[in-house]
């Protein structure tokens, strides 16, 4: 059995990736429970508060809230401006062997052993090789070879490796 499909990546697929990991550890969840406390913090001692400190709490809390999804958006598009290797089409194989990427006449290969582990979200298909790095799938170019690229997956790697529906 054998997949084959490209890949354009897109600043929104980068940013996607990038929401998803960052929300998945420790900064995201920190971020989302101080701008939780913060709210209920001024909500429930806003009578007490003078202003100066009811604009302070607003804007720590637009902060922990916003200050990492705008951080993450802008970061994706100065990613994908800057390199050349996502702004360019990846061609990819999933075989017996483990994933193939193919780009500008250089080849390299993740063996199924080394791979990390595998996200399926929404949007993506994410295979990671590493713990933060990961060759990123967006569904809308696996297409077709969604289903396959799964089979495959599930047929070589751990269950314990696979976050996928």
């Amino acid at each position: 059995m054998r997949e084959e499909f490209d890949v354009n990546l897109t600043p929104k697929d980068m940013y996607r990736f990038n929401m998803y990991h960052t929300y998945h550890g420790f900064q995201g969840i920190f971020s989302i429970f101080m701008a939780i406390l913060i709210l209920v913090l001024t909500i429930t001692t806003w009578e007490d508060l003078e202003s100066t400190r009811r604009s302070i709490y607003i804007v720590l809390c637009v902060v922990f809230a916003c200050y990492i999804p705008l951080n993450l958006w802008i970061h994706a598009k100065l990613q994908i401006q800057r390199s050349e290797q996502l702004r360019s089409t990846q061609h990819f194989t999933v075989d017996e062997r483990g994933v193939t990427i193919s780009q500008n006449g250089e080849e390299a290969i993740l063996e199924w052993g080394k791979v990390f582990k595998v996200v399926g979200t929404k949007n993506n298909l994410l295979v990671y090789s590493t713990k933060i790095n990961a060759y990123v799938f967006p569904k809308r170019d696996l297409g077709e070879h969604e289903k396959g690229v799964c089979a495959m997956m599930r047929e070589h790697l751990e269950t314990y490796r696979l976050h996928i529906k």
